[in-house]
């Protein structure tokens, strides 16, 4: 059909405007071998054509029986039969040869030719009663059976300009024709798609379309999953994000929207993670699809550092997980406040009215995009700090856990913008209120919505020392890693924040809290949890410094090198500087001796038996001794051998400040006991000093490296 058509076109060569309809069907129906109108002077011989039609795309034309050209009065039809089956067959790829040969005929008309494209195809309609738009379907399926049999070069261009020109009038019935084919992948309907996106003329309309096929949410999954595949090849060509200008922010969105509503369907609730973050997904794969055009989307912007910064935190990978899609949105959030920042109006005000979707997908999704444009301040004033406020501890009282976490997030980041803190009696309690909470990410978010609080200016020191004294201890011992990390963490900040009013001998309630979680942190040195332990020893640090202590170097050396000699001089230190406290702190370390982790069990009895031994007879009573003699002969038969064997020298250390203890009240009359020598409790007691082998657990520090090997 091709070499026909082509040849017939350079044989009549004669200008553009001397060619008219009837010339243009003549020459198509002489070069099927047609009969032309009544009989003149007969045309000029043309080369036989070969058969156009496959059954393929006979099946695709709607009106297969219609002629597509008036035929002569005279002319009877012909019974049914083989010979009529071929010439119904010859008709129906009427209408898409002549599309093609008056778009090859006006293929250096540029935009011109394209309308005068369309202008033609709709003359010839109407000259038969017709109209184009009820063709389109028609001739788009036409277009897709035949462009595989086209050859490179002009015939292909004109049939991808036939497309261009119905798209121009018609975008959606050309999407709607060309949906149907993206869903399995077609080659040759993702070539089409790419040829609409190279027009400039109509691939902002066809986005449109296609945009509005993927948040359709009457539409079909099938529908939404063809029409993301079409955005796809679209976006992939060079240039086209510029015709998204206008609906940008639309578009990312619902991409976005469209990996939730994936994660969901595909991924049951046990499945396994199939992303790796330096792979791009299964073949084919719906999601890694939608990732696709969203990273042309981004890449096309300008805005490459942000895919970049995706691909680093592995920010893709969260997006298609079905419990981590909304860690990767916040992700994606982020990257965008940091590289790009001039699309952040226009997602803010569309994120407004997604808000309050009725769908689970498009609200979840929205406020985790809210939740991270918080952090930047200029889009942050786009609505009034109350209004952002009152949003946000309205999430709270959602029964959903997910929705409570977002709103915390945002009230974290809506602390941080502010150049000081204010609404602290609406900002406090509900942050204070999420540390009760039994999801561990509400806690994580609370815990770190405080630390952000304290980082502002006049942040409330005192008041957060009050309320986190009975709150904050507890989860220093949590179950959970992460709440144990964010705890510690935060204790080091309000230490850090009130190290002014520590070192005068102010900040009473801090002081409290620092000595009622120094047990905690010392032994959370040997925490299974690197960021738990990490945070103790940052923590540690922070004390030392407000506290004057001046034993930084040996909290080093016990967190990395578990150095019994440096352990030694902190317990010494601790007993001289705060006597009244050592029951607390044994009675505190006692507790430890029951932990299900081996590291902590070694560590609370190596404790013990450091501060038993720096203790004086008077400063612990008989019934402690007792007790704790009691559970370190419990512990002496531990599974882990290294336990058992730290639980049997504190227990002799026990025994011996016990007898100590007995000595010095058959020695003293009971009217001295009265005026005891106060000096006595910070005196090196004559006991022999308790020798623990190394830890199987952390590696040891080599002896005198430290300079502590002289300590008694």
């Amino acid at each position: 059909m091709a070499g026909g058509v082509w040849g017939w076109g350079r044989a009549r060569g004669g200008p553009l405007g001397a060619l008219t309809l009837t010339a243009l069907a003549e020459g198509i129906r002489a070069s099927r071998g047609q009969p032309l109108g009544p009989p003149d002077t007969g045309p000029e011989p043309e080369p036989e054509l070969e058969p156009v039609v496959e059954p393929r795309r006979a099946a695709c034309i709607p009106r297969a029986g219609s002629e597509p050209f008036p035929q002569p009065p005279a002319q009877e039809p012909a019974p049914e039969g083989p010979h009529q089956t071929a010439r119904r067959s010859q008709e129906e790829g009427a209408l898409e040869d002549l599309a093609l040969y008056t778009a090859a005929c006006l293929e250096e008309a540029g935009f011109a030719g394209t309308q005068a494209t369309a202008l033609t195809l709709s003359s010839a309609l109407e000259a038969r009663g017709e109209r184009l738009e009820d063709q389109v379907h028609g001739l788009v399926r036409g277009l897709l059976a035949q462009v595989p049999s086209l050859a490179e070069g002009r015939p292909r261009r004109a049939a991808l300009r036939v497309l261009s020109a119905l798209a121009l009038e018609h975008s959606w019935d050309v999407v709607c024709a060309l949906l149907p084919s993206s869903l399995p992948p077609d080659r040759v309907a993702a070539e089409l798609w790419r040829s609409l996106s190279r027009n400039q003329r109509v691939n902002g309309q066809v986005l449109v379309q296609l945009l509005w096929a993927l948040k359709g949410l009457a539409g079909s999954q099938s529908e939404a999953l063809a029409a993301t595949r079409a955005l796809g090849e679209m976006l992939a060509v060079s240039g086209c994000v510029g015709a998204t200008r206008g609906f940008y922010p639309h578009l990312l969105l619902a991409l976005v929207t469209q990996l939730h509503e994936l994660a969901r369907s595909t991924c049951p609730p046990d499945t396994p993670k199939a992303w790796a973050p330096s792979h791009p997904g299964p073949p084919h794969s719906h999601a890694s699809c939608t990732v696709e055009a969203l990273k042309a989307l981004l890449t096309g912007d300008g805005s490459r550092m942000v895919v970049t910064c995706m691909e680093q935190a592995g920010g893709w990978r969260r997006l298609v997980g079905a419990h981590t899609h909304l860690e990767g949105v916040l992700l994606l959030a982020s990257a965008m406040v940091a590289h790009a920042d001039h699309h952040l109006r226009g997602l803010f005000a569309d994120l407004l009215p997604r808000l309050r979707s009725a769908h689970d997908t498009q609200r979840l999704t929205a406020m985790a995009f809210f939740t991270g444009l918080l952090q930047s301040r200029p889009t942050a004033r786009l609505l009034p700090e109350e209004v952002i406020l009152e949003r946000l501890c309205a999430w709270q009282g959602d029964p959903e856990p997910t929705v409570r976490w977002l709103g915390l997030l945002g009230l974290g980041h809506l602390a941080l913008n502010r150049g000081k803190v204010r609404h602290v009696s609406t900002l406090l309690p509900a942050l204070l209120g999420a540390l009760a909470e039994s999801d561990a990410r509400l806690v994580g978010a609370a815990l770190g919505a405080l630390r952000r609080v304290l980082l502002r200016p006049r942040a409330p020191v005192r008041l957060l020392s009050a309320e986190l004294g009975p709150r904050l201890p507890p989860l220093l011992d949590d179950a959970r890693e992460s709440v144990r990390a964010s705890a510690v963490g935060l204790l080091g900040s309000l230490v850090r924040r009130g190290r002014g009013g520590l070192r005068v001998g102010l900040r009473g309630p801090l002081r409290k809290l620092v000595l009622q979680s120094l047990v905690p942190l010392l032994l959370r040195l040997s925490d299974p949890s690197r960021d738990t332990a990490e945070s103790s020893e940052w923590t540690l640090a922070r004390c030392d410094q407000a506290l004057r202590w001046g034993l930084l170097e040996e909290v080093v050396t016990v967190a990395h090198y578990d150095s019994p000699e440096a352990l030694s001089r902190i317990c010494q230190r601790l007993v001289q500087w705060y006597p009244s406290h050592v029951p607390s702190f044994l009675s505190q370390t006692q507790g430890y001796l029951r932990s299900p982790q081996k590291p902590l069990r070694r560590a609370a009895a190596v404790l013990i038996g450091f501060l038993v031994h720096h203790s004086s007879p008077r400063c612990v009573n008989q019934d402690l001794l007792d007790s704790l003699f009691q559970d370190l002969g419990q512990l002496q038969s531990d599974p882990e051998p290294a336990v058992g064997a730290a639980a049997h020298v504190s227990t002799q250390q026990v025994a011996l400040l016990a007898q100590a203890q007995h000595h010095l009240c058959r020695r003293c009359r009971p009217g001295l006991l009265r005026l005891p020598r106060l000096r006595r409790c910070h005196a090196h007691p004559a006991r022999p000093r308790p020798v623990y082998g190394d830890s199987p657990f952390q590696p040891r520090s080599l002896a005198g490296r430290w300079d502590c090997s002289g300590l008694g």
